[in-house]
């Protein structure tokens, strides 16, 4: 008489522990293995859940972007978005911008539709996205500019954005045919009652969808170049702006600050923001972290596209 085992093998763990093994490493269909154990495929799926739960089978994700799907998650679940897409930090933070643009093309364009309207900011980040974008013509597609330009900024221009953006797609464009910041509160009245700028303001409060970006309070070209007067600077930050969205100034809760400036903003309100079906940010960098938790906190990205160190500190993971 043989000897008593100790350690005997459990039956339902050799099972689980079968069919694992089948699933994962011999590449069976679920149909397959049931065939195989000559059971069924509900079985076989119960098992493989169990698997999961009890241990024996542990995935792991060898890739550099394991993490960067974790943060988009954690951004989900903590600010509310639909959506987040996280590329890996560059080592050259100058890279940032062009990072961000490969990693949100593919988000933005599968969302743009026949028929659709655009409403697009402006930046050198949004730049990056359209060299980034395939050439995909879309009918009835539209492309309008959410806010005025800069008229002493040759780098890059609300023109320029949306002239390459519609072009990607074969869209009709309109723009804001008026500065960014007009001399006083009662000439941006009168400004966005021009018949022109009027079409284009209407149009642009009806879009579908926006992609737009964040500026940072100290090194944005609205900041270098819009500010018109040499105390704004200190002012907006003596309000507590963080940095601005389409113009408009924010303090680090997303708020717009008082500031004579978001009175004279020839661009789509930030009302007007949280009516769009879809607003897409990219966002991006050490240096704008503060902005883009404010943009986040105010409730005006349903999409946020950003690099892994940025996402790691807006969840507290960095």
């Amino acid at each position: 008489m043989k000897p008593a085992q100790t350690g005997a093998i459990d039956p339902d763990e050799q099972l689980q522990a079968r069919v694992a093994w089948y699933y994962f490493v011999g590449n069976l269909t679920q149909q397959e293995i049931a065939n195989r154990l000559g059971t069924s495929r509900v079985r076989v799926n119960r098992l493989l859940a169990a698997c999961r739960e009890n241990g024996v089978v542990q995935i792991t994700i060898n890739s550099r972007l394991a993490s960067c799907v974790a943060l988009e998650e954690a951004l989900v679940q903590r600010y509310g978005l639909e959506a987040a897409v996280v590329v890996p930090t560059p080592e050259n933070p100058e890279l940032v911008r062009d990072a961000l643009g490969v990693g949100a093309a593919r988000y933005v364009d599968e969302h743009i539709a026949d028929g659709m309207t655009v409403g697009i900011g402006w930046g050198q980040t949004l730049r990056a996205l359209i060299r980034a974008l395939p050439a995909r013509p879309r009918r009835g597609l539209s492309v309008v500019c959410l806010q005025g330009g800069l008229a002493h900024c040759s780098r890059i221009n609300t023109f320029e954005i949306v002239s390459d953006f519609a072009d990607r797609y074969g869209a009709d464009r309109h723009f804001y045919a008026a500065p960014i910041y007009a001399a006083s509160e009662a000439d941006r009245d009168i400004i966005l009652r021009q018949g022109a700028i009027r079409e284009t303001h209407e149009k642009a409060l009806a879009s579908d969808l926006a992609i737009l970006t964040a500026g940072d309070i100290t090194q944005s070209l609205i900041v270098e170049y819009g500010l018109s007067h040499p105390g704004d600077l200190d002012e907006l930050l003596a309000a507590g702006a963080v940095g601005d969205v389409i113009g408009h100034f924010i303090d680090a809760r997303g708020r717009p600050v008082e500031h004579s400036l978001n009175r004279r903003t020839v661009a789509v309100d930030l009302e007007a923001l949280y009516r769009i079906p879809r607003t897409v940010f990219l966002s991006g960098g050490a240096h704008k972290r503060e902005v883009n938790r404010a943009v986040l906190l105010g409730g005006y990205a349903d999409a946020f596209v950003t690099d892994e160190e940025t996402a790691a500190a807006l969840t507290g993971d960095g």
